[in-house]
């Protein structure tokens, strides 16, 4: 719908500053794995050295669904075990998440990107700004038209709103136009897009801005 990210003609070169990190984040269920399944070939198809973070309570599992796929080298998939609320070890202490990023980085020195996954948690999970450069949260229309109006900080604050499931709006009856007008304005005009993670619908549009926000300068 709405990209604010401009590009540059000048590509962020991998090892100075280290590479670039994005933050996906949003409820239980939203499709945080799903879309980054789709991101995935997406962005090494564009040429992007890719790792990913995945957090977890108490397992492992979103990081073995990602290792299991198929769509990248399974050394480049490192797992968090929060053991707390999954929110703790992004925003108020992300240290686990910092070493595990500093750690792939350095078994992959060309490093361009590395993506880390919230834990599913409610409305209320940000990512701290000393793990991740820019970050995005993701909402599904199957959790209710009046997410927006809740104006959780995840909403407000991300860098990207990702409204994900548009294909169940008329199931469960949600106007799907007044939901995005209604994030737009809740979060003053700052970007949303709308996915279909399942099907791939609109995560082009996702990798863009996310690749011209941190990637090119």
């Amino acid at each position: 719908m709405h990209n604010h990210a401009t590009l540059s003609t000048s590509r962020q070169t991998p090892g100075v500053g280290g590479a670039a990190r994005v933050g996906i984040g949003g409820p239980v269920g939203s499709g945080k794995t799903a879309l980054i399944e789709r991101l995935i070939p997406i962005l090494i198809g564009r040429g992007i050295d890719l790792a990913v973070v995945t957090n977890d309570l108490v397992t492992k599992e979103d990081a073995e669904r990602l290792r299991r796929s198929g769509l990248i080298d399974p050394a480049r998939v490192s797992a968090v075990e929060a053991g707390a609320c999954p929110h703790t070890v992004i925003r108020e202490d992300p240290t686990l998440n910092i070493a595990a990023g500093d750690d792939l980085e350095r078994k992959f020195p060309g490093v361009e990107l590395i993506i880390f996954e919230s834990g599913g948690d409610n409305l209320a999970s940000t990512f701290s700004l000393d793990l991740v450069d820019w970050w995005i949260f993701v909402i599904d229309v199957a959790g209710g038209d009046d997410i927006p109006r809740k104006r959780g900080p995840g909403v407000l604050r991300c860098d990207l709103l990702v409204v994900n499931k548009i294909d169940l709006a008329p199931f469960v009856g949600v106007d799907l136009d007044a939901m995005l007008k209604e994030a737009l304005t809740v979060r003053d005009g700052r970007p949303i897009l709308a996915t279909n993670a399942r099907t791939g619908a609109g995560v082009d549009a996702v990798a863009d801005v996310m690749t011209q926000a941190v990637l090119f300068r």
